[in-house]
Formats: C-alpha cells, structure tokens, sequence
C-alpha cells in the first residue's frame, strides 16, 4: 500500500513551498542590509556643534557638608548586617513527619 503518490503535482507543491521559503529569506536579507545602511547613516550625522563654555576662574575648593549622624549610622548597621550575616542558620537535613489523615492512613 503506497500512503505517497509522488505524481507532477506532489512535485510542483514541493518546489514551490521550497521556493516561497527562500524567496522570503532573501528578502529577509535586503531588508536587514537596508535596516544597517540606516542606522550607519543615522550614525554618521554630524552632531550639532555645541560652543565650549568661557573659561571660569578657579574657585577655592569647598569641602562637601558633614554627613548627618542618622545616615552615617544607617549605612554602618546596613554594612554590619551584610558583613555578619544576621540571617536564620538551616539544618543541613529535611525532615518528614508523617501525619495520619483521610487521605493518607498512617499503617
């Protein structure tokens, strides 16, 4: 018993399908060359010129202001909670414990 007759037709419907698949694929191509040509063009325009700004005179340097004590408290107890690691110690096991129920009759 024969499932596939190859006849002309089960040909045409073959290159055809095969032939739509890579017409699509090469247009796929043109499409990604054109999308990259653009963004090199985009890339390659010339940005606008931006005027330097007047040479200012030199400030005397000023100190950045006292942190508050609140934030340099903070940032000492967040840095002792990461060092210490405050977390709960697990057992390296697990452990079962078997219930009796309806559903689950304990023999």
């Amino acid at each position: 018993m024969t499932l596939i007759a190859i006849t002309s037709q089960t040909w045409m419907v073959t290159l055809l399908g095969f032939g739509i698949v890579l017409l699509l694929l090469i247009c796929f191509v043109f499409i990604m060359q054109l999308m990259g040509a653009i963004m090199r063009r985009a890339d390659m325009a010339p940005a606008a010129v931006v005027a330097e700004p007047a040479a200012k005179p030199q400030k005397e340097s000023v100190a950045a202001p006292m942190e508050a004590a609140d934030d340099l408290a903070a940032v000492a107890y967040a840095l002792h909670l990461y060092y210490n690691g405050l977390h709960d110690v697990e057992q390296p096991h697990l452990t079962f414990h078997a219930h009796a129920s309806s559903w689950h009759p304990i023999h």
